[in-house]
């Protein structure tokens, strides 16, 4: 989709946000809580961001970005370049980190920028006047974005949401297994943030039901698989590839000219995701599931590699 960018705003110390809407005010694809879309940026970047606002709202889609110092050119374009009133292509939401409505109890944890989908949540949970918590850690309040909005919240029923801001308290972070331990049992929790915030989360929710805990990576857990040495073959287009030493399996097939759907690189988005039909895939993603690796059934081309000679992927030439 072409949208236009109807609004930009400050939400906090180095985060923005962009208000997309059709240039005829149409409404736009529904999208469900924790879903994401994938700007296609000027400098030929495509980079996904979680939606934030009100998924009631049909007329418009609210996405937040936080400028990376250490930006790989996504996030330094889109404050740097973007201004109000330009157009982007955007694609249709997808989800990866679905809201489970009927929860007895949704308990989220974020840090920082990962307030973006579980704001989200929270506006749909308020809906459907379902109870839920929210633990909002940041380094400063400065860098604290919609900060008001959710405090705000809280004012309607004091006691859902706990702010803990770092530099207030010597530099000491939140204590995930007191706030982990201290949960129901059949709540539903989630986490979105930096990755040392999710690998100590999901430590503390070792001993709970799997169904029940729910993260989502802003950024890759673990290096890419550049080593190479292996062929890919479509099956569909029955075709072989090399992949070199130094290429990923997505820029091999980008080179030769195969388009695949790919966005974040990274292996968190989930764009690139492709059906193994033979081989074995070295999985660098932070998407699929420790289950759905073992079993092998699918990949993501931009990060993951092969352990075989050869991987046979579902894709036409």
């Amino acid at each position: 989709m072409e949208l236009t960018i109807r609004k930009i705003k400050t939400q906090a110390q180095d985060i923005m946000s962009l208000e997309l809407a059709r240039a005829d005010g149409q409404n736009l694809p529904a999208f469900s809580a924790g879903s994401h879309i994938d700007l296609k940026l000027g400098n030929g970047l495509t980079r996904s961001y979680s939606l934030v606002n009100d998924p009631a709202e049909q007329h418009r889609y609210v996405v937040a970005v936080n400028k990376d110092p250490n930006s790989r050119g996504g996030s330094s374009y889109v404050h740097e370049s973007l201004r109000q009133g330009q157009t982007l292509e955007v694609s249709e939401p997808r989800n990866n980190f679905k809201l489970v409505e009927d929860a007895s109890l949704v308990v989220m944890i974020a840090g920082g920028i990962g307030i973006t989908p579980l704001l989200s949540m929270i506006h749909r949970l308020e809906t459907l006047g379902r109870p839920w918590k929210l633990y909002y850690n940041a380094m400063t309040r400065a860098k604290c974005a919609y900060m008001d909005e959710v405090l705000a919240l809280d004012a309607r029923a004091p006691g859902r949401v706990q702010l803990y801001i770092v530099n207030e308290n010597d530099g000491r972070f939140n204590n995930l297994d007191q706030i982990v331990s201290s949960q129901p049992t059949d709540a539903h929790l989630y986490c979105c943030g930096p990755v040392p915030m999710l690998k100590a989360f999901e430590e503390a929710c070792a001993p709970r039901p799997p169904e029940c805990v729910h993260v989502e990576y802003f950024s890759a857990q673990q290096a890419a698989a550049n080593d190479g040495g292996f062929d890919v073959v479509l099956a569909r287009g029955k075709r072989s590839i090399r992949v070199e030493a130094g290429k990923s399996i997505l820029q091999s097939l980008l080179d030769y000219g195969i388009e695949v759907p790919h966005a974040c690189q990274e292996g968190v988005c989930g764009a690139c995701q492709t059906t193994v039909l033979a081989g074995t895939p070295d999985h660098r993603d932070s998407f699929l599931t420790p289950r759905e690796k073992t079993c092998g059934k699918t990949m993501m081309l931009c990060c993951s590699g092969s352990l075989t000679p050869e991987l046979v992927l579902d894709l036409d030439c």
